[in-house]
Order: C-alpha cells, then sequence, then structure tokens
C-alpha cells in the first residue's frame, strides 16, 4: 500500500500505546465503530482474538463452522449497520475458503474488511504450513488487496481498509498479515476515529434532470441498495411523497417507500425509455446504457438537491393520471397475487406459505433470501414495512450465505424479528452453521421450501431440451431433524392447512427453528425467459 492510501491529515491518538499487532488491529477496528469480529479459529490469527478479548470495551468474538459463513456474516453485517464488517480468516484454506462470500461483498457494494493470516515471514517459501501468497487471488474481487509486511504498518493499514470499504463506492478490502508480525509487539500510535467526506453533487446537473422529469408524462424512480447503504432512505421517500413520482425498489432499497404506499408501484412497467442515473461515485455512473442525465455524490445531497431544483420550477409536473394508471395495475396484481397465495393445492403451492408468513411479519422484521425459486416467490411477495429489513445474495447469485445473514441480523437487530427463507439446495450449503445460532444464543426462523430439487435449473432446462439432469435432491428430506441435531427445533409441514400453526410455533419458540415446507417440486417460479 502506498502512502497515498493513508489518510493525509495527519491525526492521531494523543499517547502511543505498547501491544502486539492483533492489539492495534482490533483498536482501530473498534474506532471505525466495530462491535463484533467474525472468524473459525485458526492459530495464524490468534493476536487477533487476544486483542478482541482484551480491549476496552472486548470486542464480540463470534466463531463459525464454515469460513464462508464468517464472511456472509460480516457482510451483512455491513449491510444492515452501514459500519463496515469485521472477519477474520485463517491462513490459506481460511481465506480460500471466504472467496465466494468476498466476491458477493464485492457485486453487492457492501463495506467490508477481511483480514487473513499468512505464513510468517521468516520462513516463506519454506513450505510453511498454509503457505499462500492470497492477495492476487482476492484482487480482482476487492476494491484492495495487500500484504502488512510489518507490525509497524498494521495501524494505519487497518485504518486506510476500513475507510476505504465505507468510502463510496463501498466494496470489500482485503489485508493479510504474516504471522510473526502479527504476534510481534510494538509501540505505536494509532490512528484518530474517521471523519466522513459527503461528496456535494453537480447543481447544473441536476438542474438538467429537473427539465427532464418536468417533460417526462410516464417517470418511474427506481431505488436501489446504495440509497439505503448511503443513509440516504429519508431524502428518498421526501423525493417521493414531494414530487409525486410513482416509485418501485429492489434489493436493500425495499422498504423505503413501503409496501402499501399509494405511489409504491410494484414492478418497474417494461417499456423503452430515457434514462437518468444517480449514483453515489461517479465511477458508478452506468456506462452500459445511454443516459439522458447523470448525476454523482452523497444521494441525500443528490436527491435533496434534485427535489429543491424541481420545486423551484415556475411548472411543476404533474402525475396524477400515470399514478391511477399504476395504481389500478398494481391492485389487478394483488387480487391475482392473492389467489395463488391462498392455494390448498396439495403438494403445497410455495406462494401459499407467503399467504400464511406476510401476516405475521412484524414492521421491524428482517428477511433473508437464500435460494432459486423459492426466494424467487419471495422477492415478488414480500415487501418490507421499513428499510433495511431485506437481505439477498445481490446480483453475485451465491447460495449459502443466509445462516451467515441470519447470523448478523441477530446480533444487529437483536428485537427484531429474523427469518430465513431457505431453497433446499441452499440448506445444503450452510446448514451446519444452526449450530453457531445455538452455541450463541441467536434463535431465527428458518423457512425452507423443500421442492426436492435445483428448481432453478430444472426447469429451465426441461424448456430448453425436454429433460433434466443433475437437478434432483432426495425427495422430502427431513431438514428439520438436522436442526433439531444440531440443538434448535423445528418440523416439517406438508398440509396447507398447518403452515400457519407451524410457523406460529416456530416465531414463539425462542430458538433455532426451521419450518421444512413439503413443496410442489413442478411448480416453477414464472419467467418469461429461462435465463439462458
Amino acid at each position: 500500500m502506498s502512502d497515498a492510501d493513508v489518510p493525509s491529515d495527519g491525526s492521531t491518538t494523543e499517547n502511543a500505546t505498547e501491544g502486539h499487532g492483533g492489539d492495534f488491529a482490533v483498536a482501530v477496528a473498534q474506532t471505525h465503530g466495530v462491535q463484533t469480529l467474525f472468524t473459525l479459529s485458526g492459530a495464524h490469527v490468534f493476536p487477533m482474538y487476544d486483542g478482541a478479548v482484551r480491549a476496552d470495551p472486548p470486542m464480540r468474538i463470534l466463531d463459525v463452522r464454515h469460513e464462508a459463513t464468517a464472511v456472509f456474516a460480516a457482510e451483512a453485517t455491513g449491510k444492515l449497520t452501514r459500519v463496515p464488517g469485521l472477519a477474520v480468516l485463517t491462513a490459506g484454506p481460511g481465506v480460500t475458503n471466504g472467496v465466494s462470500a468476498i466476491a458477493q461483498a464485492r457485486f453487492s457494494g457492501s463495506p467490508l474488511v477481511v483480514i487473513g493470516g499468512r505464513a510468517p515471514t521468516t520462513r516463506w517459501g519454506m513450505g510453511s504450513l498454509q503457505e499462500l501468497d492470497h492477495p492476487p487471488l482476492v484482487a480482482p474481487i476487492t476494491k484492495l488487496a495487500a500484504t502488512v509486511a510489518t507490525v509497524d504498518a498494521i495501524p494505519a493499514m487497518v485504518d486506510s481498509a476500513f475507510t476505504m470499504a465505507a468510502a463510496p463506492h463501498r466494496g470489500p478490502v482485503f489485508l493479510d498479515v504474516p504471522m510473526d508480525q502479527l504476534f510481534s509487539r510494538a509501540t505505536l500510535t494509532a490512528p484518530a476515529a474517521p471523519r466522513r467526506l459527503r461528496l456535494e453533487p453537480d447543481p447544473d446537473a441536476l438542474s438538467g434532470i429537473a427539465e427532464l422529469l418536468r417533460a417526462a408524462r410516464h417517470p418511474v424512480l427506481v431505488l436501489g441498495k446504495d440509497v439505503w447503504a448511503d443513509g440516504a432512505e429519508v431524502a428518498a421517500l421526501r423525493f417521493v411523497e414531494e414530487t409525486g413520482i410513482p416509485v418501485v425498489t429492489n434489493g436493500m432499497g425495499r422498504g423505503i417507500v413501503p409496501r402499501g404506499h399509494p405511489q409504491f408501484s410494484g414492478k418497474a412497467p417494461g417499456a423503452r425509455a430515457q434514462v437518468v442515473h444517480l449514483t453515489d461515485s461517479p465511477d458508478l455512473v452506468a456506462r452500459h446504457v445511454t443516459l439522458e442525465g447523470s448525476a454523482a455524490g452523497d444521494l441525500s445531497l443528490v436527491l435533496d438537491g434534485l427535489l429543491s431544483a424541481v420545486q423551484a420550477m415556475t411548472t411543476r409536473p404533474d402525475w396524477t393520471h400515470w399514478i391511477e394508471t399504476l395504481r389500478t395495475e398494481v391492485a389487478a396484481a394483488a387480487a391475482r397475487d392473492t389467489v395463488c397465495m391462498a392455494s390448498d393445492a396439495d403438494p403445497i403451492h410455495p406462494a401459499r406459505v407467503y399467504g400464511e408468513l406476510l401476516p405475521r411479519l412484524a414492521d421491524d422484521s428482517v428477511v433473508i433470501g437464500d435460494g432459486g425459486d423459492f426466494v424467487s416467490f419471495a422477492g415478488k411477495y414480500v415487501e418490507p414495512a421499513r428499510p433495511g429489513g431485506w437481505l439477498d445474495p445481490g446480483p453475485y447469485g451465491c447460495l449459502g450465505a443466509g445462516l451467515g445473514a441470519a447470523i448478523a441480523a441477530r446480533i444487529a437487530r437483536p428485537s427484531s424479528q429474523v427469518v430465513v427463507l431457505l431453497g433446499d439446495g441452499a440448506a445444503g450449503m450452510s446448514l451446519m452453521d444452526v449450530d453457531t445460532l445455538v452455541r450463541h444464543d441467536l434463535p431465527v426462523v428458518l423457512v425452507l421450501g423443500n421442492n426436492s430439487g435445483w428448481g432453478l435449473e430444472k426447469h429451465p432446462m426441461r424448456f430448453l431440451y425436454g429433460y433434466d439432469v443433475a437437478a434432483e435432491l432426495a425427495p422430502g428430506t427431513a431438514y428439520d431433524g438436522v436442526v433439531r441435531a444440531l440443538g434448535g427445533a423445528g418440523e416439517t409441514v406438508s398440509d396447507p392447512s398447518r403452515i400457519g400453526e407451524a410457523l406460529d410455533r416456530a416465531f414463539d419458540s425462542g430458538v433455532p427453528y426451521l419450518v421444512n415446507m413439503l413443496t410442489d417440486p413442478e411448480t416453477a417460479y414464472p419467467r418469461s425467459t429461462t435465463g439462458v
């Protein structure tokens, strides 16, 4: 890392302190707001644990059963709290086991710092245990990947890692530290707490976009994950309500305009349109489409500035007729959905699960999607009442993230419902971490759509070839039995009339509880394409 990567204001704490490398790494993480260290035990990173135990206040150590879960939990923490999550992985396979989760953070723009162990410098090249040069492997999926060469460099480089992870556009940063340097002791000065810099948008760009809005007859505002990540949810709702513009949401933008809001329009209408892109970083202005306008900066400043530009116009846009048209379409779609969600079909129609779940979700619930076809139904039917209440793998589409996200959500939102929607395929990738939920007393509700196969692949393959292979799982597997064996609770449901009472038992249980719903393997989520 060059000097340019180190904060340039020269601000430091008043007094130097003595400690080992782990002490300094933990202390810097705490100045950035980190409260939990996610990990799977490994000797290369013991000083990180010691630093967490002896910190004032101590940092919570949450140990899991697979390194991917540790990174998924840290990534979800970054999404939920908007403070970079911290995962600490031992060298070699510890780091490589976390690669898919790091990639998810990159594709999702999640603030994340991963600190890896590394074989000692003094034995490098001698084939010591788990010796691997990690940064070249993770460089393509991180904002920065570097080795901290000496204990003296730990405070500044860890500070820079957290600063970079949290800066627009957010994403993962990876550092590894040679074992001998992490164990080494020194007397060092830690950097001061960071300050957030807010990028002002170009007022001329905002004025131009306001003119486009004034002339627009059928505008739609799409609110995505970066609105939540940038802390702009209040400004976004203000813009929607003051302008009267219809809105759709996706990802962690869900809930910013809550379900039932008169301007919430569900899915965006399919039509050719002029596109305007508002983003938190100039580097992220879209290049894959022709833009009629764009603005970059702190998204609260962007949205408030655009609102002011619209309000300053002598002629304000009036989209009343357009809003009424969309409301009619939304109402018709809701009526169609109600039929599926009340289905008495046997085997269970996946939509019936959501028909029973939705009335039981509290306004502050956190719903986590981890699966293919079953979670596609969730994307259609589940609409949060508040922002920050929906987590999914994002555009990377990585299965197995659900248990890590559940761990993070239960810690970040201790009084909220936490519900994980699992496909049976995804469950096979992470269900062992129910053990983590049990050991750390983290009760969550796990709702599993068990269609005995990889539905997201099975049905498109049949459409393309007339048959499917490598898409079947054992029918009726008792995944609830796995959860009970790990110390949780659960049950299997095959009768649609019993879904509601099973969910009630799950919410009332106070333990990790899995409801294993045996859904119809022949009922696929309706898609207009195969995705190929």
